[in-house]
Formats: structure tokens, sequence, C-alpha cells
């Protein structure tokens, strides 16, 4: 019989910010935090070193890349929870600098992984969500809207009708442009990071619209999130950040007070205009 117990759930956790914020939860949450990683054996030392610190967090292993992964975290949970309460989306890659790969080569898995699969993962577990859950998509600074530089582009991505099939449309005609060299000249700027950012952040709008629109009763929260630069792998350890800095915004959305929905919020926990100018300096 499924537990009664509320569950938090994070991808990509076993290290950085995702480590950071399940550790913030076990501390904070009243209820089953789950750290999710592709590689079984760091996820399972990330638990054991949380265990060591007097928490108790789940361990269960997921692939986002893997329908079939996330699937069998979806019937994992069908099996022993009620459902879903906080459901953060960290799991992400970006290229370095000075990578060797083609650039549609990095386009085409970054957008696969930083987007394409977190579509998936909420096509899984959006239905098991429960009555007043929150969703955290972590986004970026790159993730402002301000980053395509093409005004027919950036109406197409604030556009309030836009549905997540056409989304995925405009993301896979990044990925097409950069195979044929011309994502510069397309007006979609020179960084596939950004493109699959300004992805994320606008999927939480849309899914938020789409909640509020089907099922109102519910009270579901979907918002995206600049975290910060922090001291990760991500960032080569170049950002100012520690992991407990970069987890206190999504922390906040994930169980602080307050009432927002759709929203693109900065590292101080403030909202910003997704669709302004520019951004506040983004550290």
């Amino acid at each position: 019989m499924p537990s009664d117990k509320k569950l938090a759930i994070v991808t990509g956790s076993n290290k950085g910010i995702g480590y950071a914020i399940v550790q913030g939860l076990c501390e904070k949450f009243d209820g089953d935090v789950m750290l999710t990683s592709r590689d079984e054996g760091r996820g399972r030392e990330a638990v054991e070193k949380l265990t060591k610190l007097g928490f108790k967090p789940v361990f269960h292993k997921l692939d986002i890349l893997t329908r079939d992964s996330i699937q069998s975290l979806a019937r994992f949970i069908k099996e022993n929870y009620e459902g879903i309460d906080i459901l953060v989306n960290n799991a992400a890659i970006a290229f370095k600098h000075d990578a060797t790969e083609p650039f549609a080569v990095q386009a085409e898995q970054t957008l696969e992984t930083n987007y394409f699969a977190l579509v998936k993962v909420c096509q899984e577990l959006f239905p098991l969500l429960k009555t007043n859950a929150r969703v955290v998509n972590i986004s970026s600074s790159c993730g402002h809207l301000s980053k395509i530089p093409s005004p027919e582009l950036k109406t197409k991505f604030s556009a309030d009708s836009l549905t997540v099939e056409q989304l995925n449309d405009l993301m896979s005609q990044f990925v097409d442009a950069s195979k044929e060299g011309k994502n510069d000249e397309l007006g979609w700027g020179k960084s596939a990071y950004n493109v699959s950012k300004v992805g994320v952040s606008a999927l939480s709008r849309v899914q938020q619209r789409i909640f509020e629109n089907s099922q109102p009763e519910k009270n579901i929260a979907v918002n995206s999130v600049h975290p910060g630069y922090v001291d990760t792998d991500m960032t080569s350890h170049k950002g100012p950040l520690t992991i407990e800095e970069g987890a206190s915004a999504p922390l906040y959305l994930a169980i602080g007070k307050h009432n927002h929905k759709g929203q693109y919020v900065w590292r101080d926990s403030t909202v910003w205009d997704w669709m302004a100018d520019g951004t506040p300096a983004p550290v």
C-alpha cells in the first residue's frame, strides 16, 4: 500500500546544486526526499554522505535521457507513494568553452539533455503531482528571453498561446539551423546552452498555463529559476557562489511562503520580468 508520506524529487542531484537542494529539503521538508542520479554508484555515494550528516534521503536511479528509466521511477512512485509534492528538475549539461565537438553536436546534445529530456520527465511525472504540488525548473541567467537576438523568435517564445508542441518545434528548428551552420544568421545566437535554458524558462510558463486551464483546482505551481553562478563542475569551478547559495532560490520556490506561478525567479528569490530588455548582474 502506498505510503502517505510527502515526496520531493530532485533530478541530477548526486553533486553540485542538486545535491545542495536535496540537503536543504532534508533539513526543512516534512517527507521523503529522493536523490536521483543516472550513475547509481555516484548516487549512492551521495546518499551515504548525507546519511553520515544525519539525513535520510531516498535514492532512485534516473537517466533523464531514457524514457524507460523515467517510467521506472514513475512506477516506483505509484507503488510507494500517493504522489509527488515537489519536483525539482535540475539535471543538465553544459559544454566547456574549449570543447572540441562541432557546434552542431553540442547543440543537439545540449538541447536533448536540457530541454527535450525535461519535457519527457514532465510527461511521465506530472500525472503524479498532488494538489498544491510545486515544480521548480532550474534555468539560468542564460535562460532569459533577452539571450535570443531575433525579435521574431522572441515573439514566438513569449506568445501567450504557445504550446509545448510549438516550443518543441522551435527547439528542433534551432538544432536544424545549427547543423546547417545558420544558427547565428537566423537569429538564435551562438550559444546552445542559452537556447536550451530559454526553452526551459518558456516551458515553465506554458506548463503553468496548462495547469491553470485544465486543473485549476489542484493549485499546482511551476516556476523557473536562475540559481546563480555557482562553484560546480558545470562552471569549471569558476562560479563565486557556494552550492548552498545556489540552492537558496530553488529551495524558496520549493518550500518557501510565496504564491509564484509561471514566474522567472532570480538567485535572490525575487521575481524578474522574463521578457524585459535585460537582467540584473548574472551572479
